[in-house]
């Protein structure tokens, strides 16, 4: 049998993952294999305890003669769980997480071992940091790379396999004390905007000691039988279908948004949120997404780093839990073309030690002024940044997503609703403020249902930066990034745009203040449809970039902007090497996914395309013996012709291709990102365009490939 085939009749034989008895009730096993502040308080002496605490909220930092201690209490706690091996988890700058694991060990004699955990351990590792990308910070000889423990985000014990490790969530920086990681720059840019809010809040009457963003982060992604992607190369690698012909059905009736959760599925998705949660990930909301086979899950806010290190480790679960019910996860943000793309839409605020949300009006009744600055300082930061926010989204699999199938456009702009918009527009004209409006009620005409009451703003979805009442949420993530760069541009830019509005409302005043950088801003702020062909050209007009590839808004991060508004937080040469990161990613992904192509067409789809072209020809020859029916005859023939024709024209493509492949990648690493942009993405679509084309031709019994309808309707 085909293996195709194979893959398919054991699918169908598959039965439903039966979880664990006792898994249930959220808040029993919430955090049951986090060291959080609970299991310190039973574990450490008061005064340790309350030096942990203080440096979880940034009051101060870990004392060392504490150090064995908290470590000693860590120790004992994973132990009882299961643990053997500890490690400093962190978050190097291939966009992933990195692990390295040591036992608890120590000689106690010559043939005697003992389980031991000092401070020292707790608090820095050595990992090796040759193999690691550095963009120049350091050479491959030079191997010291150093982790540190950052106890603003909680330890947790991981359980993998038949393994238990205590997971220390760390921070990563070279011998010579650069960022090697994407925590750092996080944190200091919180720091960063803790500084100018509280400078806002001083001024505005506000109380509060300390301000940090937080992140509430949607992650979209695809759910398809495993045994059937493995069957599909490209989905192995690079989870992104190169070729595959539009099913008969797709989208277009809307059908799968909202809809029931497939047993399977659901089955899938409550194991993966049970151990999210067992690691302290508050995940609160799953659904069924637009396209077939997609699906959403989304935590409760929390500290901007704390929901970083988190949805990295829930992308990281999700593809784990989904191997044991024979499914995969599929992060990729385009992994079908033709249907909706995964985003991570990333809603972004600022909140106070006293639970004030700055950007919800309705926290401080009466006393707006610091949610009108804010907001100015948001829209004039986005507006200056724009291409800078651009490049924190950037990837080859985001290039595919944006602009397409209900992702936003590459063109950044800014909704307010009519509310606030009505209200900026007024602050522009005369610099006064007219407060908001009353809230109306819906009337339903129904009876029985209870007054509803019409919020402020409507939600523009086709929007890249949205306001949403008491967020911004940023859409243009891609689903399978780390969210730490956005989040940590949107606090630096913020941070700088509030500080120069701050100076300038010092020297002159609020109201001509903000009606001076409402009208530098306006050209950001859309109310429209962001998917129109008309608003690409209102765009131009208003002279926001529309940069839709990646690499050519790499450059924004080492633009004179850029290095002025990251002062304290990442330097010159660090912004560089991201920049030089970036670059060298984005070619090595669109190698990959050429090699992929070619290797394809020629090992799978060519054989197959010859074969069904043989056996139509020798159906011919037998006809014209036994048959005079010359007209029948005469449309096989042409069929036969049309057939032929788009094989040769695959090859030619395909070949051509390939000699495009190897010259660029003769030429520096440096160039080759922008040289696969220019000279070889479009050749790959016309490629796919004419293989598209063949498996809808093909025999399907000869097809090799797992096709969209049984990848995506068969789970």
């Amino acid at each position: 049998m085909q293996p195709r085939f194979e893959a398919i009749k054991e699918n169908t034989e598959k039965h439903l993952h039966v979880p664990s008895e006792g898994e249930t009730g959220i808040s029993k096993i919430f955090g049951k294999r986090v060291f959080n502040r609970s299991v310190m308080k039973e574990m450490l002496p008061p005064q340790v305890y309350q030096n942990v605490v203080d440096a979880m909220e940034y009051r101060g930092r870990i004392k060392p003669e504490y150090a064995d201690t908290i470590a000693l209490a860590m120790k004992e706690w994973a132990v009882h769980l299961g643990a053997t091996h500890y490690t400093h988890w962190f978050q190097p700058l291939t966009g992933f997480s990195a692990e390295k694991h040591d036992a608890f060990i120590e000689w106690k004699s010559s043939d005697e071992v003992i389980e031991k955990f000092s401070g020292k351990q707790l608090i820095k590792g050595e990992p090796d940091a040759s193999s690691f990308p550095s963009g120049g910070l350091r050479s491959t000889y030079e191997a010291r790379g150093y982790s540190a423990w950052d106890p603003t985000s909680p330890a947790i014990v991981w359980m993998a396999g038949d393994g238990v490790t205590l997971c220390i969530p760390s921070i990563f920086f070279s011998w010579t004390g650069e960022a090697l990681d994407n925590k750092i720059p996080l944190l200091r840019s919180d720091q960063k905007i803790n500084e100018a809010c509280l400078r806002l809040l001083k001024l505005t009457g506000i109380k509060a000691s300390r301000v940090y963003s937080s992140l509430g982060l949607e992650q979209e992604y695809f759910v398809v039988d495993r045994s059937l992607r493995n069957f599909r190369p490209d989905l192995v690698l690079i989870g992104r279908t190169v070729y595959g012909a539009a099913p008969s059905k797709g989208q277009e009736l809307q059908d799968h948004y909202f809809g029931s959760v497939k047993d399977r599925i659901l089955a899938y998705m409550r194991d993966f949120e049970i151990e999210a949660l067992k690691l302290g990930i508050p995940v609160k909301t799953r659904h069924n997404e637009v396209a077939p086979a997609q699906h959403e899950i989304a935590p409760v806010y929390e500290k901007a780093s704390t929901a970083v290190g988190n949805n990295i480790l829930l992308m990281e679960i999700m593809r784990r839990v989904a191997i044991k019910h024979g499914l995969a996860c599929l992060l990729h943000e385009k992994p079908f073309q033709g249907l909706n793309g995964s985003g991570k839409h990333c809603n972004w605020s600022l909140s106070t030690d006293t639970d004030i949300n700055l950007l919800d009006p309705s926290d401080t009744p009466g006393n707006n002024l610091h949610f009108l600055i804010l907001m100015t300082a948001i829209l004039h930061a986005v507006h200056k940044h724009s291409a800078l926010l651009r490049c924190s989204i950037g990837s080859v699999s985001n290039d595919y997503r944006l602009g397409g199938h209900e992702a936003p456009p590459a063109i950044i702009s800014a909704y307010l609703g009519k509310e606030i918009e009505h209200i900026l527009e007024n602050i522009e004209k005369t610099g006064k403020h007219l407060g908001a409006s009353k809230k109306d009620i819906y009337d339903l005409g129904l009876i029985h249902i209870p007054d509803l009451s019409k919020e402020n703003t409507d939600r523009n979805r086709t929007s890249p930066f949205a306001f949403t009442g008491n967020k911004f949420e940023f859409r243009a993530l891609g689903s399978s990034q780390s969210p730490a760069l956005p989040a940590t541009v949107l606090n630096v830019i913020v941070a700088e745009s509030l500080n120069e509005i701050l100076d300038a409302i010092e020297a002159k005043g609020v109201a001509p203040v903000l009606s001076e950088y409402l009208k530098r801003s306006k050209p950001i702020r859309f109310e429209g449809d962001n998917y129109s062909p008309e608003w690409v050209k209102e765009a131009k007009k208003r002279k926001l970039p529309n940069i839709k590839r990646s690499v050519n808004a790499f450059e924004a991060l080492i633009s004179k902007d850029t290095i002025k508004a990251f002062e304290g937080v990442l330097t010159k040469q660090e912004l560089e090497s991201r920049y030089t990161i970036q670059c060298e990613t984005y070619a090595h992904n669109l190698m990959i996914e050429m090699n992929l192509m070619v290797e394809l067409f020629r090992n799978q789809i060519y054989p197959a395309a010859v074969r069904h072209q043989r056996n139509l020809s020798e159906a011919l020859y037998f006809y014209k013996q036994t048959t005079a029916a010359e007209a029948y005859v005469a449309q096989q023939t042409k069929k036969i012709k049309e057939l032929t024709i788009l094989i040769a024209e695959a090859l030619k493509r395909c070949d051509d291709l390939d000699i495009l492949r190897q010259k660029v990648a003769k030429t520096p690493l440096a160039e080759q990102a922008r040289k696969f942009t220019e000279q070889i993405v479009e050749r790959s679509e016309a490629l796919r365009e004419v293989v598209d084309q063949l498996e809808d031709r093909v025999e399907d019994s000869l097809w090799p490939l797992p096709k969209y309808r049984e990848l995506l309707f068969m789970v």
